[in-house]
């Protein structure tokens, strides 16, 4: 997957300039970006300040890392399950 040139607080500075009142094509004229990734970055990030952005992140991160525990676990009492069952 291609990296974007801009980063996360970049695109929400950028998406609160249009809310501050400029247009959508002076600015995606400005920042050299088409009017569908404006509106994509809108779709995603609206609303959203750097500190949210930044939070929003360490929680997905977290989740990960409780996703893996889980899985880890779940994998755990199907070896000791089927362990027991060939005791039996």
């Amino acid at each position: 997957m291609k990296k974007s040139k801009f980063s996360e607080p970049k695109i929400i500075k950028i998406l609160s300039l249009q809310e501050s009142g400029q247009s959508v094509s002076d600015l995606c004229r400005e920042h050299g970006i088409s009017q569908g990734t404006f509106y994509s970055w809108k779709s995603k990030y609206s609303g959203m300040e750097a500190s949210q952005l930044k939070q929003m992140k360490d929680l997905e991160r977290k989740l990960s890392q409780y996703k893996k525990i889980v899985a880890e676990q779940a994998l755990q009492i199907t070896v000791l399950k089927d362990v027991i069952e060939k005791k039996l």
